[in-house]
Order: structure tokens, then C-alpha cells, then sequence
């Protein structure tokens, strides 16, 4: 036969409850809330494409063109194009260097975009850096050139020099 708790004992089971319900009312106003704020900042698109908002492709898609691709650079400057088969620069486009050139490729005649400044452009690949290939042309352009501008000494179609004196300023090669 089985035999029933008392009532007392019951009642003295449950005696401390309140806070446990406190705790619960608290965790559920909580979810409650999270799940209103999601509602309302995630965008309705989001993860329409995966982990990704999908009204995001009409929008990059909606933006004006800027590069033109260096086909488009090529068809006119057939001069540079010489240069940089013959250097190791032969495989790096020209918008690497020269920015987004879209304006200029529709309107050459108008629109000339400014020479880049080499002290700068030249420096972001070949500044010295100890996580870059050995073999990566390298300098400390700071003892590099003397502060002379990359294009003092270089040709930066075909940066090698060849056949030249050394420059004056005793800048190293």
C-alpha cells in the first residue's frame, strides 16, 4: 500500500517558491523582449541569401560603376601596356595603382585623373615587412630613396633599373 504525504509536508515543499517565480517572470520578460527588439532592428531580408541581408544586392547593384577594368585602360594606353609586359608588374591591373578610372574611360577628353604619388602607392606593397616573402621585393622606404619620390629612379610600369648611374642623393637600388 502506498502511503500519501501529508498536506503539512506538501505545503513546507513550496513554502519558498516567490522568488523562483520572481526569477521566471523576469526570464520571460527578458525573452519577451529580445525577441520585439530582434523583430524590430533585423531587416526583413536578413537571411534571405544565408547569414546575409538579400536587399543588400540590390543595393550594391544600384551603385554607379567606378572601375572601368583594365581592358578598357589597355585599348588606349597600348604604350604602357609595352612597358608593363616587360616588368614585374605585367600581371597587376592598372586600377591597383590608379584608382577607380570608370569617369575617365567615359570621357578621357574631359576627365584626367592625377598621377598617383609613388611615395605612397609604391609603399603599400613593398614597404619591408617581415610577414612578406623573402623573395617580395622589399624596402625601408624611409632609408630606401632619401625621400625622394619611387619614380625619381623607377619606372613604375617596370620598376628595375637598368642601365642607369646611381642617383646623386647616393639613394640605394
Amino acid at each position: 500500500m502506498r502511503r500519501a504525504i501529508p498536506a503539512p509536508k506538501v505545503k513546507l515543499l513550496f513554502k519558498d517558491i516567490e522568488h523562483l517565480l520572481r526569477l521566471a517572470a523576469v526570464m520571460l520578460i527578458a525573452v519577451v523582449a529580445f525577441v520585439v527588439l530582434r523583430a524590430a532592428v533585423v531587416p526583413k531580408s536578413f537571411g534571405q541569401y544565408g547569414h546575409y541581408r538579400g536587399d543588400a544586392i540590390a543595393e550594391v547593384a544600384a551603385r554607379p560603376v567606378a572601375h572601368a577594368g583594365h581592358e578598357v585602360c589597355e585599348g588606349c594606353h597600348t604604350d604602357v601596356v609595352d612597358q608593363k609586359k616587360l616588368g614585374r608588374h605585367a600581371g597587376l591591373h592598372c586600377e591597383v595603382c590608379h584608382g577607380p578610372q570608370a569617369r575617365h574611360a567615359d570621357d578621357p577628353a574631359s576627365i584626367k585623373p592625377p598621377l598617383p604619388d609613388t611615395g605612397v602607392i609604391c609603399a603599400r606593397c613593398h614597404e619591408a615587412n617581415s610577414a612578406k616573402p623573402r623573395s617580395f621585393p622589399q624596402v625601408a622606404s624611409a632609408d630606401h630613396s632619401g625621400g625622394l619620390a619611387c619614380n625619381t629612379c623607377h619606372q613604375p610600369h617596370r620598376p628595375k633599373i637598368q642601365d642607369q648611374a646611381k642617383p646623386a642623393t647616393g639613394a640605394k637600388r
